[in-house]
């Protein structure tokens, strides 16, 4: 599969915005991904979930750990494709946690998956997360990367598709000074 047919599933779903957008990273981008649409069937969400899953296929994974919400699709079907367990993370008290009795062993080796990587700053908390509670991260997947490879891991990094899409800081939107309202279609409001 390629970054290119990737790009294409998602202009074929309506995942791929063009307008004003308030990013969970805080910044603005004339670009939104909406990966919900794109994962909507099953068939789609496990065709990624495998493509993930074949980079890392050799690397002893025992658990996939994803952020919530925006996660938890892609992360899910790489954990079926690796035939792993499964588990994610929440926000609680603005913290990135384990929650509903999940835990982890000593040395767990952890594969972390996210829908798109902007900042990485999602990314960053999953895997400060599981390394605070004793588990091994030994890579990052996700379907898109919109950091162009600024994002870095010290861990294999996998991104099936990469998205050039400029972002500014509210201050120094372009978009704002126009007039134009930036809008928040993800998750997190």
């Amino acid at each position: 599969m390629t970054s290119e047919q990737i790009l294409q599933h998602f202009q074929d779903t309506n995942a791929l915005l063009d307008g004003h957008f308030l990013l969970s990273s805080g910044l603005h981008s004339p670009k939104y991904l909406q990966c919900a649409l794109a994962l909507q069937y099953p068939a789609d969400a496990a065709k990624f979930g495998h493509a993930i899953a074949a980079h890392f296929v050799d690397t002893g994974i025992q658990t996939v750990a994803s952020p919530a919400i925006g996660g938890l699709v892609i992360g899910y079907a790489t954990a079926a494709a690796l035939n792993t367990r499964f588990l994610w993370t929440e926000r609680q008290n603005g913290e990135m946690t384990l929650r509903r009795g999940f835990s982890l062993t000593p040395g767990e080796r952890i594969l972390v998956v996210e829908d798109v990587i902007t900042t990485g700053g999602s990314t960053r908390e999953v895997v400060q997360c599981v390394e605070d509670l004793g588990g091994g991260v030994v890579g990052v997947g996700s379907l898109i990367d919109r950091s162009g490879g600024a994002a870095a891991f010290t861990v294999k990094r996998v991104a099936l598709a990469t998205v050039t899409a400029t972002t500014w800081a509210p201050d120094g939107c372009p978009l704002c000074k126009t007039g134009s309202l930036a809008i928040k279609p993800g998750s997190r409001s």
